[in-house]
Order: structure tokens, then sequence, then C-alpha cells
């Protein structure tokens, strides 16, 4: 089998990027990746390369490629059954679509106001309405999963799915903003942020030296 190859942007604020890279890091799957700087002058040129679409991330598979987040998460469960990245129950695996999809689709007051940003001193900034709302539906989403299928295990779905990736960009967020959350929503939190493929992510974002200044909140 072809060897897979993940094209990311910026470890410290491609929330995209961070989806499938955990994913396939969890589930054990091998792959090289390529970095691109985003928001050079250059940047188009180089993702043109790899996809017309011009958004990172792109997945390689010998003449395979597959340009969109959720799209190469579906891929990599169809390719690898084993690894289990639905959850396998036909119940779960629609809950964790179902919240995975919201996730890819919604929540703008969140993204907007708070980019991920691994750098960044935690600490707390004033959140509108649509963000607030958006935690309060986010934390619904966790418990609801954890409450129905989560309870042989510390992720969303018992085992680490691809909905735990979906979500992991959010636990990030919350961490980075100082984003009040209850305490099953902090437990949850603390189990993704404290998985070693999430701590190999992020040590290698603090080590990077470039600035997006739009992602640069005070």
């Amino acid at each position: 089998m072809a060897k897979l190859n993940l094209v990311i942007g910026n470890k410290n604020y491609s929330s995209w990027s961070l989806r499938p890279w955990l994913a396939m890091t969890m589930a054990g799957i091998e792959f090289d990746e390529t970095l691109i700087l985003l928001d050079t002058p250059d940047t188009k040129r180089q993702i043109a390369e790899h996809s017309k679409a011009g958004r990172v991330p792109i997945l390689h598979h010998g003449k395979v490629t597959i340009w969109e987040t959720l799209a190469i998460l579906e891929y990599l469960a169809e390719t690898y059954p084993e690894k289990n990245l639905w959850p396998p129950a036909k119940a779960a695996r629609a809950m964790a679509r179902a919240v995975s999809n919201e996730m890819h689709a919604g929540f703008s007051g969140l993204r907007n106001s708070c980019p991920m940003n691994l750098r960044r001193p935690p600490k707390p900034i004033m959140l509108s309405d649509e963000t607030r709302a958006d935690v309060v539906r986010i934390e619904d989403i966790w418990r609801s999963c954890r409450q129905a299928y989560g309870k042989d295990g510390e992720f969303l779905f018992g085992s680490f799915s691809i909905a735990d990736a979906m979500f992991a960009p959010v636990a990030a967020r919350f961490e980075t903003y100082a984003v009040p959350v209850a305490k099953d929503s902090r437990a949850y939190m603390d189990t993704v942020l404290a998985t070693p493929a999430f701590q190999k992510w992020k040590s290698a974002a603090l080590k990077e030296t470039w600035i997006l200044p739009h992602d640069e909140v005070d």
C-alpha cells in the first residue's frame, strides 16, 4: 500500500490540519507530512501544487488526493477499518458523525473570536453572546456523547474516534482563552490535551517562530 502524505499548515495555528494529523497519529497510521507556511507570498503557489482548492490539509495516498478535512477522515476510516476511527456500533457511529459534521459546519463565533494559537499564554478574553452560545452547545454535545456512549472510556465515545479529532482544536481553544466550563467538560479537555499525539503536535507548534498577526488575540 502506498504511503500517506498529509499536507498541513503551521502547527501553532492550523486547527484543520490538526484534526487528521491527530486521528492518524492516535490510530498508529504511518504517514509523511509536508508543512506549508500560511499567509506568505508563496503559500497559494505551494498549496496549488497539491490541490486546486487552495487550502490545507490535503491527503495524498498514491494516486488519490483528498483536500477537505472531514473527507480525509472518512477516507481514513474506510481505508483502515480495523482502526475503528468511527465507533463500531451503528447508533454511536451515527451520533459521532452528526456531532463531527456539526463541528465542521458551525461554531463561527468561537472560531472567529478564539483562533487556535497554542503559543498564547492561557488567559481569558471577553466573549460575545454568539461565542458563549457556542460554548454552551459544545459542552452539551460533549456531555450527551459521554452519557450515551462514553462510559467505557475517557473520550466522547469511550475510545478515541474521529469525533475527538474534530473537537480537539476546541479543547485547545478553551484552554488558551481560559473559557469557563463545567467539571465534566474540563475532564474531557484534559483527556484530549494530555494524549501523546496532541502533546507531540503542541511541542512542534511551540518551536515555530512564524507569526500570523490576525490569529494573535490579546
